[in-house]
């Protein structure tokens, strides 16, 4: 094969791999938007492909359920960018700041709304499916965290125990995002809404309208926070400053049995 044979080789590979990759995002992205239109009961493999202009044959190659086709919508290859993002964090950053600047630049990339995880959540067989691919992230990071530590993924026991705690609390947090029941829209359009007889004595309208837009995770009206991201912020810190890494030379050695 010659330079130039190779050359054209590479390229016609990646052309194929964008367009695979399109054609999985046109997939997803026609399921969720059904689901969420018809509920996702009401929606066929069938309806999904035509919506995508793919045949079913097609749909089958990329999924192999309905339900997994509407979760990669939100979480699609959150896996490996949580793993990437990690790695790409600077080598002086704690590791605490560093896995949760990581974890939420990529679990809230396009953040979610609230009616798109109220049906995930709401219906069991999404709800499986969301879990399934929440727990999927947790080796990629678990190999991260072993990089940024001089441990083993395989061997040692931390990076895969906080991989796990921080899988379950992203978990919670969105669960928990979700039960606040109020988003950030909503509560920015109170603050322009509400007329300046309610502000607190000797507060503008627009000194109170600012302070709503600005107030922090634990000053919101209900006490809990309007983004997922703060949410996801404030329990992944927990969980990665209450775990600190062991010495790599203290995990050496022949186990006792």
């Amino acid at each position: 094969m010659t330079i130039v044979d190779r050359e054209y080789d590479d390229r016609a590979t990646g052309l194929r791999e964008r367009k695979k990759i399109a054609t999985r995002e046109a997939l997803s992205s026609a399921a969720l938007r059904l689901a969420l239109e018809r509920g996702p009961e009401n929606v066929r493999v069938d309806d999904i492909a035509a919506e995508a202009g793919v045949s079913a044959r097609t749909y089958n190659n990329y999924f192999s359920s309905r339900e997994e086709a509407i979760c990669v919508a939100l979480t699609a290859d959150r896996a490996l960018r949580i793993g990437a993002a990690l790695r790409a964090q600077p080598a002086d950053k704690p590791l605490a700041e560093a896995i949760v600047d990581a974890m939420v630049s990529q679990y809230c990339l396009g953040e979610p709304d609230q009616k798109t995880l109220c049906l995930l959540f709401s219906t069991p067989a999404l709800r499986n499916e969301y879990f399934r691919t929440t727990t999927a992230m947790e080796w990629p990071l678990a190999q991260a965290i072993a990089a940024r530590t001089g441990l083993d993924a395989t061997r040692d026991l931390f990076p895969r125990a906080l991989a796990g705690a921080l899988s379950g609390a992203a978990r919670v947090a969105a669960e928990h995002w979700l039960a606040a029941g109020a988003s950030d829209a909503e509560e920015r359009g109170d603050a322009v809404k509400r007329p300046l007889s309610h502000s607190p004595a000797g507060a503008s309208d627009a000194e109170e309208r600012g302070d709503a837009v600005k107030r922090p995770l634990s000053h919101s009206p209900a006490g809990d926070g309007t983004h997922l991201a703060d949410v996801l912020r404030e329990a992944l810190s927990w969980v990665a400053t209450a775990l600190q890494a062991p010495s790599p030379l203290s995990t050496m050695g022949e186990p006792e049995c």
